[in-house]
């Protein structure tokens, strides 16, 4: 992904709101399938990460982005942007 298409998907996202929250029980496989039907269903999608989870926000964001296929678009204190290219029907054209 180039810098002019993560700043494109950067504009798109500080306008929406977080969809998920983790909290201290950290990225569990329930959170990590919601989040891709998410991807799937929104494409761009952005998490809030809950004072009290300990882990560090990059390395969560890593792993979701692993486990879903996606990729980080941003991380900004505890707030976690993901971008995915639906399969079935595409929405952002990057």
């Amino acid at each position: 992904m180039t810098s002019k298409q993560r700043a494109y998907l950067r504009s798109l996202a500080s306008t929406i709101n977080p969809i998920y929250q983790i909290g201290k029980s950290g990225v569990t496989p329930e959170l990590t399938k919601g989040v891709d039907e998410a991807l799937e269903a929104r494409e761009l999608v952005k998490i809030n990460i809950l004072k009290n989870c300990m882990d560090d926000p990059r390395q969560m964001a890593e792993m979701l982005a692993e486990r879903t296929g996606s990729q980080v678009v941003q991380i900004i204190g505890r707030k976690i942007v993901l971008f995915r290219q639906s399969e079935k029907s595409p929405k952002i054209k990057i």
